[in-house]
């Protein structure tokens, strides 16, 4: 029998705060879900090519990156509760800043929004991740991280399945073949039209955050402020620079967010690249993200009995594979490579980060956890190389054919590259702890 069977993955009496917790996780893979398909959405509304609208990305994942070592400060000094009432305040303001974005039609507005909500999903990420992982034996932390981000593609479903109904189904803009040569007015009538389309949503997202947000502040959760014995900060950094695990993991994150965002935000543009539009991409995405979700189950099960290092190599290696099969083909038979790449996607996140954290005194995983937040910025960084690959040969998907396939299959080779460098970084750990 395995060691991990005999230790309890969470204690009876932390049970209600690993549940109120690991309702967060749904939170943001829904805000996740729901921005993927407006990088697509805006550059048919605002008419901007791929390299401009992947600003969406840049400014909400650019929001974690820049709050995530505040908010591991501030809840290194305050307390776990404390971190998630400010992370949702900022993911409440954020949403509801996309009514005024929608009044004034400005591109800018709406990335504001999106940067302030990702300030308030800096703080819940980098207050719940290392939270799930204290929630009992480290032994089972990284299983237990990955049981808690099993709940986060019920988030990103449900986000897609909004966007997809509320919003690309409902676009005006993307129903008309030729919207740039439409008159001036009738274009803005369309784009008014459109603007309220995309506000909605995060409008009433904003409200429901607000619902919760209530609801955490009103529970008990056992979580004290600190003791005032804190070492000094560059203490605890000169700690983890030396922790080569570590500081490597926070870079196999940044590829592995990288390859997660360009598979989920491009798969819009590969189907239009065949011929297929939006709203119709959106059930292929819908399919990866139940991929995601049955990896997730069946990734978490396998841990019981697979070292997390070998796993993570297994998974990214066979995620550079399915990737290669959509840069290779020239039919819709690439789009099915590249929903099934999310499969594999599935346990990367939770596993690195458990990898990353383990074993590190509770002080160096609250710092810890912010640089693995930072890390997210990978998802801001490579959609927008990506874009500008896409861009080559002008703002289409299928400008110019580059060893016999199109400028958006050859695209794809960077997310390639990316799950070949996580892979490797799976195999050293393996080798290191074994």
């Amino acid at each position: 029998m395995n060691p991990k069977d005999k230790v309890a993955l969470v204690p009876k009496k932390l049970i209600l705060p690993f549940v109120l917790v690991t309702s967060l996780f749904a939170l943001w893979g829904f805000a996740n879900a729901v921005t993927d398909p407006m990088v697509q959405a805006f550059k048919k509304v605002l008419e901007l090519t791929n390299s401009q609208a992947a600003w969406v990305q840049m400014a909400f994942y650019g929001g974690y990156f820049c709050m995530a070592l505040p908010a591991a400060l501030f809840v290194r000094k305050f307390s776990y509760k404390f971190g998630i009432i400010i992370g949702l305040s900022l993911y409440s303001l954020g949403a509801l800043l996309f009514y005024p974005a929608a009044t004034t039609g400005l591109f800018w507005f709406f990335c504001l929004g999106l940067y302030v909500l990702t300030f308030g999903l800096a703080f819940l990420e980098t207050t719940a991740n290392p939270y799930i992982l204290s929630m009992g034996d480290h032994t089972t932390a990284t299983r237990r991280l990955n049981l808690a981000q099993a709940f986060n593609p019920v988030g990103l479903i449900a986000g897609l399945l909004v966007a997809k109904f509320f919003v690309l189904d409902l676009l005006q803009s993307d129903d008309i073949q030729n919207f740039s040569v439409l008159p001036e007015a009738q274009k803005t009538i369309i784009k008014t039209s459109d603007l309220m389309v995309i506000r909605n949503p995060y409008v009433i997202l904003g409200i429901v955050v607000l619902l919760v947000l209530i609801l955490i502040t009103v529970s008990k959760m056992p979580q004290a402020r600190g003791d005032g014995k804190i070492p000094p900060l560059a203490t605890t950094f000169a700690q983890l620079f030396k922790n080569n695990v570590y500081y490597l993991g926070v870079f196999a994150l940044v590829l592995y967010m990288g390859s997660q965002i360009m598979t989920w935000t491009y798969i819009y543009q590969y189907a239009e690249s065949k011929g297929i539009s939006s709203n119709v991409a959106a059930n292929y995405q819908l399919a990866a993200f139940i991929l995601f979700t049955v990896g997730r189950a069946v990734g978490t099960y396998l841990l019981k009995f697979i070292n997390s290092g070998r796993l993570l190599f297994y998974f990214a290696a066979l995620g550079a594979i399915f990737t290669l099969g959509a840069v290779l083909s020239t039919g819709t038979l690439g789009l099915y490579f590249l929903v099934g790449v999310s499969f594999f996607l599935s346990i990367m996140f939770p596993t690195i980060y458990g990898i990353a954290l383990n074993n590190l005194t509770e002080d160096q995983a609250k710092i810890g956890a912010a640089g693995l937040v930072m890390a997210i910025v990978g998802g801001a960084l490579l959609p927008q190389f990506q874009g500008m690959i896409i861009d080559w040969g002008g703002v289409g998907v299928n400008d110019i054919n580059i060893l016999g396939v199109s400028e958006m299959n050859i695209s794809f080779v960077l997310s390639a590259i990316c799950f070949i460098a996580v892979a490797t970084y799976g195999a050293w750990v393996y080798k290191k702890v074994v």
